[in-house]
């Protein structure tokens, strides 16, 4: 019996620590680009010409610019959330196929798919020396980054009730590692690796000055692939793998992405759908913020991230693990929105780096506590044979907000300026704190038929 519990016990971390660095590596291939917008977007013009793709791309974001003056800075933010935009669209309508897939196939052979996927996306990006082809690996990337769903059915699969609140933690101290460690590859890679500076003929080769960054990336997707391929075990037992029979057809349509069988899910990912839009909206235009009121260099943009980062780390790492197992998911999710609310309101007020700190600091412990208790309140009132398919699209949710939520976010930052911008996202908090006060009782520990009894 011993020898029994130690091999579930070393199979269950060996799962972790696999689906640990799958999502840290979705995070990083959306953050890893975020420091780059500006050089890209002038690298790729002056290349191609204004009559190009991304010459008559710029050309249409410059008309939403409210006078010449602010042309240019506008359309580097509209150039980077579109760019942002097309990943999170596509991981929106991949996340809830794969991982209705991996109930129906399994989980490993469906993250062995998607880590290839993600690897041959940033092999892509490697040769995008044409604007083109890095569209095109962005869209790859997306579509593979759909795998978040079946890493986060896998940490249901392989933990009890009362363990979801720590191994959902897990998936957000992944998060938290990749908003850190994204930017941050991104940017450091772009100036001390550019492969032209050292070899300018590379560039007849489709090399760029951001190969160095897509190489970065590359080499994590293959330790990633490796390792999912070598200690990465079923979790989804073989008894378990026919999901329902109408999943198939259900998440063929976007229109009935979010349609899962039980309402409190539905309830549960709407919330999440609000917060993350203001969320992401905010977070895209957290460095414009920082340049505009605290005029910060692009190495200062840097330590923002990795700020918040340290912080979400705490957050998740620390406080959601070992409060979780004894109040319960949501107080803790409460608890997250009112500190997200209170650092909106601080970041659009701050015109001095003490105030706009404390913001941040808020803000990272607030989504700690929120995005891994939501995660894991979705997971416990799902059934067993629905947790891929219903976490799917809560993970699509997600990937949707990403996806509008910087566009609109700027847009109305430069329609309205940028105090309006961060109050309206923070009352978009609000509307997400009020509806999660209608979700049920979820007992510490309870199963989840008697939670949503």
């Amino acid at each position: 019996m011993d020898s029994t519990v130690r091999s579930t016990s070393v199979s269950t971390k060996r799962a972790l620590g696999v689906i640990f660095l799958t999502v840290f590596l979705d995070l990083v291939g959306f953050s890893v680009i975020f420091p780059l917008f500006p050089a890209m977007l002038h690298y790729y013009l002056e290349l191609e010409g204004p009559n190009s793709l991304i010459g008559h791309l710029t050309d249409t974001l410059a008309g939403f610019a409210p006078n010449a003056v602010e042309a240019e800075f506008l359309t580097t933010v509209l150039f980077g959330g579109v760019i942002g935009s097309l990943y999170s669209l596509l991981q929106f309508f991949s996340s809830a196929f794969w991982g209705a897939t991996s109930d129906r196939l399994g989980r490993r052979r469906v993250l062995l798919w998607t880590v290839s996927g993600v690897a041959l996306s940033y092999l892509l990006w490697f040769f995008s020396g044409q604007f083109w082809a890095l569209l095109l690996s962005r869209a790859l990337g997306g579509l593979m980054a759909g795998n978040i769903a079946v890493a986060t059915a896998a940490v249901a699969d392989v933990t009890d009730e009362k363990g979801r609140g720590k191994g959902m933690a897990l998936i957000g101290v992944a998060f938290g590692l990749g908003f850190i460690l994204g930017p941050a590859i991104g940017s450091i890679s772009a100036t001390y690796l550019n492969p032209l500076d050292l070899w300018p003929g590379l560039h007849q080769f489709g090399l760029h000055p951001f190969s160095g960054s897509a190489l970065a990336a590359l080499l994590l997707a293959c330790i990633n692939l490796v390792w999912v391929w070598r200690s990465f075990p079923e979790t989804r037992a073989a008894s378990e793998k026919q999901a329902d029979p109408e999943t198939p057809r259900r998440t063929n349509r976007l229109a009935q992405i979010f349609v899962v069988k039980s309402s409190v899910v539905q309830l549960v990912i709407f919330v999440y759908l609000i917060f993350a839009i203001a969320f992401a909206g905010m977070e895209f235009s957290l460095t414009f913020l920082a340049r505009e009121r605290l005029l910060y260099s692009p190495m200062d943009m840097m330590w923002i991230f990795i700020f918040i980062g340290f912080m979400l780390l705490i957050s998740q790492g620390v406080l959601v693990r070992r409060l979780s197992p004894k109040v319960g998911e949501i107080p803790l999710i409460f608890t997250g929105f009112l500190l997200v609310f209170l650092a909106l309101v601080c970041l659009g007020t701050a015109q001095q780096v003490t105030l706009f700190y404390t913001g941040l600091g808020l803000l990272g412990i607030g989504v700690g506590l929120v995005s891994p208790s939501l995660t894991s309140a979705a997971s416990r009132f799902s059934p067993a044979d629905q947790q891929g398919t219903n976490l799917g699209a809560f993970r699509s949710a997600g990937a949707l907000a990403r996806a509008i939520g910087p566009i609109v976010g700027a847009l109305i930052y430069y329609k309205f300026g940028s105090n309006l911008a961060y109050y309206a996202a923070a009352g978009m908090v609000l509307i997400s704190l009020g509806l999660s006060f209608t979700l049920p009782k979820l007992p510490v520990g309870a199963k989840v038929e008697e939670a949503s009894a």
